[in-house]
């Protein structure tokens, strides 16, 4: 089977007719393992997203991405500029994960790690605190203003309004001081740059989860769109196994006649329940077979299976499973056999070694050398030629340096700079004369001689050496 043959097809997103086509999503609460898990993720990323910025490092924030001074701040590594190609690298190597993710086990991200689910599920358990769980929200949009609904309704927006700011807030503490900016909420010093993006992002946050919802994943994210090209028949996707459901129909007690007592036993073990259609964050209905708007959340899951109990029939009507299982009855084939998991799982491991190659090779001072164009080269009254350099030094660590400078590559040339010593993340210009003896400067009259400037740091915990290539000019 070839790899164009094993594409999953994506159905259009297919709600249950009537129910929830023509209105906002009210879903239903549930409980379970899926539940739990989502919930457990919701726990994990927040408490990093909101904690990971007070945590302090060698008195400064610990993790910080200072634009204005171009200085990224990662515990004890920090990041400049000319390092953004390790950001890049990250980035591509996240995105290969992803991608070998949603080929093993289909849209898990989206389902418990996505900013837009999990900011709507928190969003969404505000609403059941203020407003019920989902017949109690329908009944509520149907019943006028009053006291009642305005104390809901009002109580719910306030919530969101906090959580949305907080957020926004939080956001602006990843690049500013946070323990400086939530103090200067309170007291009105608060920038106005600062407060922009505080704005902006909460406003999106407060958009994206509190109204528009389900609308983001069903025709804002591409990333479903495509999701079926990353798949293939033993992606283990959320998925109704239409063998034993089908035909569905509602279950009767006793007192059937013989016809439909008949009928009853030939039909699936679907109820026609739709409780998995009310549980869904968007809305499809899981028994039309894999959609582009399924997050892949295992809510259908849970619903099912407790259905599944009240009429004793065994689990797993609805489960984790693969298009192989479901379609042919066959095993899932291992990870490691399909060639697709292998390149990815190569690609991560390159992309990985180059990064931590270079973080390990990474010196603790980086150096620029640029001659001095008002100085290009002189005589010295003792017949020594001297040409003048301008050496920018960058301290890449969270530690004093000492800096010594050296030229290697031309006899007899000795640097002249000055006793220098770089403070924490501190860069400087530094102005370096190399001075060559008379005797050599005769035999190399009129020439441009290649040499290379060494760069020694030497700091309380490491030391490093690098090295930039220069020229010196000697006039005739």
């Amino acid at each position: 089977m070839s790899e164009a043959q094993r594409i999953i097809p994506i159905l259009p997103s297919l709600g249950l007719p009537g129910v929830e086509a023509a209105h906002k999503v009210q879903a239903r609460s549930t409980k379970g393992r899926f539940t739990r898990w989502r919930w457990l993720s919701l726990l994990a990323t927040q408490l990093f997203f909101f904690g990971l910025p007070w945590l302090n490092w060698h008195g400064r924030q610990a993790v910080r991405f200072d634009l204005e001074a171009k200085r990224f701040y990662l515990g004890s590594l920090i990041l400049l500029p000319q390092d953004l190609i390790l950001l890049a690298g990250l980035l591509v190597f996240c995105a290969i994960g992803l991608f070998m993710v949603t080929t093993l086990w289909g849209r898990v991200w989206c389902g418990f790690s996505c900013p837009q689910t999990v900011y709507t599920e928190l969003f969404m358990w505000v609403e059941r605190r203020f407003e019920g769980d989902r017949y109690q929200r329908l009944r509520l949009d149907q019943t006028g203003w009053g006291l009642h609904k305005l104390w809901r309704r009002g109580g719910k927006q306030v919530a969101w309004v906090a959580i949305a700011l907080w957020t926004g807030v939080t956001f602006v503490g990843w690049f500013s001081p946070l323990r400086e900016l939530a103090p200067s909420l309170f007291t009105g010093t608060l920038g106005f740059w600062d407060g922009f993006w505080a704005l902006f992002y909460g406003g999106f946050c407060y958009l994206n989860a509190g109204l528009l919802r389900e609308q983001v994943c069903l025709h804002m994210c591409p990333y479903g769109r495509f999701q079926g090209a990353l798949m293939d028949a033993d992606t283990r996707i959320v998925a109704y196994d239409a063998q034993r459901g089908e035909p569905r129909g509602a279950r009767r007690g006793d007192g059937l006649g013989e016809g439909q007592a008949k009928a009853q036993k030939e039909q699936g073990a679907c109820i026609d329940c739709t409780v998995c259609v009310q549980v869904c964050p968007t809305g499809i209905d899981i028994r039309q077979g894999l959609q582009a708007a399924c997050i892949g959340c295992g809510l259908c899951i849970d619903a099912c299976d407790q259905v599944m109990d009240k009429i004793g029939q065994p689990r797993g009507l609805v489960r984790v499973a693969t298009q192989r299982e479901l379609g042919q009855g066959g095993s899932q084939a291992p990870a490691w056999a399909r060639h697709r998991v292998r390149l990815y799982a190569a690609t991560m491991a390159c992309l990985l070694g180059g990064l931590v190659w270079s973080l390990v090779d990474r010196p603790a001072i980086r150096a620029d050398v640029i001659r001095d164009r008002g100085v290009m080269a002189r005589w010295a009254d003792d017949g020594a030629v001297e040409n003048v350099y301008r050496v920018q030094l960058m301290n890449q660590t969270d530690a004093p340096q000492r800096i010594e400078v050296n030229v290697t590559g031309l006899p007899g040339a000795v640097a002249q700079a000055p006793r220098i010593t770089l403070a924490a993340v501190e860069d400087r210009m530094v102005q370096v004369s190399v001075r060559v003896p008379a005797a050599q400067a005769a035999a190399l009259a009129g020439r441009t001689v290649p040499m290379r400037f060494e760069v020694a740091s030497r700091g309380a915990d490491s030391s490093s050496l690098v090295s930039e290539a220069s020229t010196f000019l000697v006039p005739r």
